[in-house]
């Protein structure tokens, strides 16, 4: 939600997502109509998003769902930003340095622009009634529905762990506690994570029906799909905190110059922006198009045929200017930890609250379960 697992995808490859064309198209055509409706009315919004506190956060996560949170808050959305440090135990044995991980995410965070006085960042550990929450979720769903769950399958082929936790089992119902605790009606996702949303969305209805006495405790979170693109790494594949092959907000110039050179192309040597023929040499164009704001095949045509060193010469001119800004505020910030605690703090406090008026509702609604 490599994060939360996202929330929001930092890209997903369309050959391993899960999702059908109807689905996928329906999800377009309603996050379209979801778009205007927040540009005439951000205020009726609440975003719940966030990310695992495994390491540095990268382009790929910049691009792919970091810059939509900015923008969807400077247009006045509320926001709900989760440091999920619980959720580091999903698919690893133990949590190393989980208080400094979790200083570092707040700090890419306040580095590229989202304002705590205008959202809540906060972490599970803080916010009981949260988790508590997915007690009386999980009397909700089956155990068929979720180990079908593609995400959860997904997830487990790939967990470093020797044996596959109650914990990632169970994960999406945790998530569904984490979209519904604030009652967030809105989550940016990629289309990978549709299937997660949707069964946020069944818990909802369900409790709803069984528990609500003709009245909607929860809402039915709406998807917006996210157009995120797919960067890949430096060792082309997908761009990733734990194959090493990603370039950190973190990162200084001299190191992201290094890395970039170091990425691989291909033997043509005249650039092209083809992502499907040519994956390597188009994720560089791309990233270069995203940082200089214009079209990937206006900046492949201006290199032309001077070859992958004139790209890679582009890129990192591109790169570094578009962090240069991010890279000072992030250095600014990081002398004072003491602020990120307190940003935390108060953030953490703000989360308990809406938590804890939510844990009563189902309670009453439950019968006054205690």
């Amino acid at each position: 939600m490599s994060t939360f697992p996202d929330l929001e995808a930092t890209g997903a490859d369309p050959a391993s997502s899960s999702v059908d064309a109807r689905e996928m198209s329906a999800a377009q055509s309603r996050s379209a109509v979801l778009e205007e409706q927040i540009a005439e009315n951000p205020g009726r919004f609440r975003v719940l998003t966030g990310d695992r506190p495994t390491g540095r956060l990268h382009l790929g996560h910049y691009f792919g769902t970091l810059h939509n949170r900015v923008r969807l808050q400077k247009l006045g959305v509320e926001m709900f930003v989760l440091v999920a440090d619980y959720q580091v135990l999903t698919d690893r044995d133990v949590a190393d340095d989980l208080p400094w991980h979790v200083e570092e995410l707040v700090l890419d965070y306040l580095a590229i622009g989202v304002d705590p006085q205008r959202g809540t960042i906060f972490t599970h550990s803080a916010v009981p009634a949260l988790n508590q929450l997915m007690l009386p979720f999980l009397s909700l769903v089956s155990v068929a529905e979720l180990s079908r769950n593609p995400t959860v399958k997904d997830e487990i082929a790939h967990s470093r762990q020797s044996a596959v936790s109650g914990l990632m089992f169970t994960y999406p119902v945790h998530q569904a506690a984490d979209i519904l605790f604030c009652k967030s009606n809105l989550v940016p996702v990629g289309q990978d994570q549709l299937p997660h949303l949707e069964l946020t969305r069944t818990i909802a209805r369900r409790f709803n029906n069984r528990y609500g006495d003709g009245t909607a405790v929860f809402p039915q979170p709406e998807a917006l799909l996210s157009s995120a693109p797919l960067l890949l790494g430096t060792d082309g594949a997908k761009m990733s905190k734990s194959r090493g092959n990603a370039i950190t907000l973190a990162a200084s110039a001299d190191e992201t110059a290094r890395l970039i050179r170091g990425a691989r192309t291909d033997s043509e040597r005249h650039i092209t922006y083809e992502p499907a023929t040519r994956p390597e040499v188009s994720s560089l164009v791309l990233l270069a198009a995203l940082c200089q704001k214009r079209p990937p095949e206006e900046v492949a045509a201006d290199i032309g045929s001077a070859g992958a060193g004139a790209l890679k010469k582009v890129v990192i001119e591109a790169v570094n200017e578009y962090l240069a800004p991010i890279r000072t505020r992030r250095a600014e910030l990081a002398r004072d930890r003491a602020y990120l605690r307190r940003v935390l703090a108060v953030g953490n406090e703000r989360a308990r609250a809406v938590a804890d008026a939510t844990l009563t509702e189902v309670r009453e609604a439950m019968g006054g379960c205690r």
